[in-house]
């Protein structure tokens, strides 16, 4: 995109559009965390028709459809102040909530901590399971949500926890109510974390061409996707019309299971989870990330490199 330097944080976000991962940005104000979320969904492919079809009667139901097919991934930026029937849905005859008007595409949380925490907790089910239930004391209903969540936020109350140019003036109660703010298992469904940091001058001065970066993002993330659906097309195991559109992300225990790791690669995983006291859903999304990285690059093996890099995204 049009956004100067972040290397960093433009790799993760190319990483999470090609395998469906969920991603948090966080840095000070200012370093361009939400004009980076906002670019996320142009590298995204178009929806096919069966997904277009599915989305466009989603918005109708909702009525927020403008136009009579949705070809383009939905993009969804609630306020921090949204409500919990507004994200969830609700009514007496229950309507979709933001959570599934992203389906197919992305949900964007800025400043994510300030959310109401029945809001963030949530997420959990649809981080989950690609669904969210609604139930109302006359109706209930369940809706689809599988989304990619793109959430941002600062790394303390002040913002400046990080900056090279401002000093962090919270103390450490502060920084540990903040980080509260946000559940364990919440942190545990993330799997990219992202440090966004200050731009050098240098960096802003630099011509950039806004299309031919964005192209070039969009075209790997289809390659590395057509890869992940072949694989999955490939699998017996799996109901066809879920295979012919999985992602990595969506790879479960026995599909992991079947990877063949290298003695090396296994070794260092092991060694790794030990040392980052690794939860078991945290340890196999450490695997799913790696196996995407592997896919950009075009390799058929998971590989230390892959490995390293995708460890370096987990939560500090």
């Amino acid at each position: 995109s049009d956004i100067r330097g972040q290397a960093t944080a433009k790799r993760g976000l190319l990483i999470a559009a090609a395998g469906g991962h969920n991603i948090l940005l966080y840095g000070p104000p200012g370093t361009g965390k939400t004009m980076l979320a906002r670019a996320f969904a142009g590298i995204l492919p178009k929806l096919s028709f069966d997904e277009a079809l599915e989305v466009s009667g989603i918005h109708s139901i909702a009525g927020t459809l403008r136009e009579d097919l949705l070809t383009i991934p939905p993009f969804r930026a609630p306020h921090h102040t949204a409500s919990y029937v507004s994200l969830v849905g609700g009514g007496a005859f229950p309507r979709p909530g933001e959570i599934t008007l992203a389906h197919r595409g992305v949900l964007f949380v800025d400043e994510f901590p300030e959310f109401e925490r029945r809001v963030i907790e949530a997420l959990r089910q649809p981080l989950e399971d690609k669904i969210i239930s609604v139930s109302r004391v006359k109706s209930s209903a369940v809706f689809p949500a599988d989304f990619i969540l793109v959430a941002a936020m600062n790394p303390c109350p002040c913002g400046n926890a990080g900056s090279s140019k401002k000093q962090c003036v919270c103390s450490g109660g502060d920084l540990v109510r903040y980080q509260r703010k946000i559940s364990g298992p919440i942190m545990d469904r993330i799997d990219v974390w992202v440090q966004v940091g200050d731009v050098a001058y240098e960096e802003l001065a630099k011509q950039n061409n806004e299309n031919s970066e964005t192209k070039m993002f969009r075209e790997q993330v289809v390659l590395a996707r057509t890869i992940q659906q072949k694989r999955f097309m490939a699998k017996k195991s799996t109901a066809k019309k879920i295979r012919a559109r999985a992602l990595n992300s969506a790879m479960t225990a026995h599909d992991i299971s079947e990877l063949v790791l290298t003695p090396r690669v296994k070794q260092l995983l092991s060694a790794s989870a030990e040392r980052m006291n690794l939860s078991a859903r945290g340890y196999h999304k450490v695997i799913k990330l790696a196996r995407t990285i592997a896919d950009l690059a075009g390799d058929e093996q998971i590989d230390e490199k892959h490995l390293l890099e995708a460890l370096q995204y987990r939560q500090r």
